[in-house]
C-alpha cells in the first residue's frame, strides 16, 4: 500500500521564518490567492494521516493527497500561472 501526503505552506517554525524571510512576500501571495486563503496547521496534516492509517482508510491506496489550500491549482489556473 502506497499513499502520500503533500503538504504546502504549513504553520511551523521553519514556515514562520520562511514567512518573514527574503521570499517571504512569495510565499505570502501564495496563501493570499489559493482557495483557502490561509496557511494550513500541523492538526490538519495529522488528521488527514489519521485517517489514511486508520480503519477508515483502510481502502485507499496508490494515492498522494495534496494538501495545499488550493496553491496549486492558483499556480496552473488563476492567479500565479506564469504567462
Amino acid at each position: 500500500m502506497a499513499i502520500s501526503v503533500s503538504p504546502g505552506i504549513i504553520v511551523t517554525p521553519l514556515a514562520k521564518d520562511e514567512l518573514t524571510g527574503p521570499r517571504g512576500e512569495g510565499y505570502r501571495r501564495m496563501i493570499e490567492v489559493s482557495a483557502a486563503g490561509c496557511p494550513g496547521t500541523p492538526d490538519e496534516v495529522g488528521t488527514v494521516g489519521a485517517l489514511l492509517m486508520g480503519p477508515d482508510g483502510g481502502f485507499i491506496t496508490g494515492s498522494d493527497f495534496l494538501m495545499d489550500g488550493g496553491v496549486t491549482a492558483a499556480y496552473w489556473y488563476g492567479e500565479l500561472a506564469p504567462h
